[in-house]
């Protein structure tokens, strides 16, 4: 199942306490104070990877905790220290903790960042021992480690990402140029969450068809606007079933706009889909719309040749761009 966004509880490790204890030596019964500091608790660790639905992973897992350390021993022996909690978090991640506003931006692969830190370890009675004080018994107990709650939300980073209206053959495009298993059906919103495939070395992502108003959270309004945020390259669907192709390709600017003027102003080509259900005539005659504006490709899942010269240019755009 993948999962693009969620909220978890997470609590770095208790420290270990300090211990009161005293050193024996054979022939010299009392030789001072010998108890060890406690460890400290372990860390709550953010990882980044590349597997975009590790999320999914953790549906049914929302608080997190860090391992919580040993006391001291005898022997003027430390404790051991916590075992950290390391949560792994997709690429593109946007990780804000809730309590503060902090925000961690995850782009790089590996990247770690400690966001929770473990209890400090208490002090023994070895640690109190003074010229004045040859025999203390003060210890300290350890502290708790810090707690938090942290919301996690994805944002695909992808070479080009399809969007346009739904039902404007996004899934079906995704799953033509890639072995990507998009659902494909004659009704509205059958991607409820975005789909990756692979094309040459080079990532397309199918993502959530919009409607009017989808900037302002109607549909699948913000699912859909914060994953072409970080898409290099817009691939704006448009299907020429549609009455006003136009019309429906100015609905999803202005959506565009309203939310994000960065992304308006994003590279953009014009996918005329499903050219076979009209006429040449009436093709060109669309493709005339758009002069000056975008580049315009037609294509069409059906007709063999239409796809192989859009998968040749847009193979060409892409290694261009790269």
């Amino acid at each position: 199942m993948f999962v693009d966004e969620m909220t978890i509880r997470a609590q770095a490790g208790h420290g270990g306490d300090g211990v009161v204890r005293w050193l024996h030596l054979k022939g010299k019964e009392f030789s001072g104070p010998a108890g060890g500091d406690g460890g400290h608790g372990g860390n709550v660790v953010l990882r980044c990877v590349r597997d975009v639905s590790i999320l999914g992973k953790y549906r049914h897992r929302k608080v997190f905790k860090a391992g919580r350390a040993e006391h001291g021993g005898s022997s003027s022996m430390h404790g051991k220290n916590g075992e950290d909690c390391i949560i792994d978090i997709p690429r593109g991640s946007v990780v804000t903790r809730t309590e503060t506003g902090e925000v961690y931006e995850f782009l790089t692969e590996g990247e770690m960042v400690t966001v929770l830190k473990g209890g400090r370890g208490g002090y023994g009675n070895e640690h109190f021992k003074r010229s004045t004080n040859g025999t203390p018994y003060e210890s300290t107990p350890g502290t708790p480690g810090e707690s938090g709650t942290f919301h996690i939300e994805l944002r695909l980073v992808v070479d080009a990402g399809f969007i346009g209206l739904p039902n404007a053959g996004k899934s079906s495009l995704l799953n033509a140029l890639t072995r990507a298993a998009s659902k494909v059906a004659a009704y509205p919103f059958t991607t409820l969450s975005p789909h990756l495939g692979d094309f040459y070395g080079f990532i397309l992502a199918d993502i959530p068809g919009l409607i009017e108003g989808a900037s302002e959270g109607k549909g699948l309004g913000h699912t859909f606007l914060r994953h072409i945020s970080r898409a290099r390259l817009l691939l704006h669907c448009v299907s020429l079933e549609e009455e006003d192709p136009y019309a429906s390709y100015e609905a999803v600017r202005s959506e565009l706009a309203a939310h994000d003027e960065a992304l308006a102003r994003k590279d953009e080509i014009v996918v005329l889909t499903k050219a076979d259900t009209v006429s040449d005539e009436r093709r060109a005659e669309i493709e005339q719309l758009f002069e000056g504006k975008r580049e315009v490709l037609c294509v069409s899942v059906i007709d063999d040749a239409l796809l192989k010269s859009f998968q040749d240019r847009l193979t060409e755009i892409l290694r261009k761009r790269s």
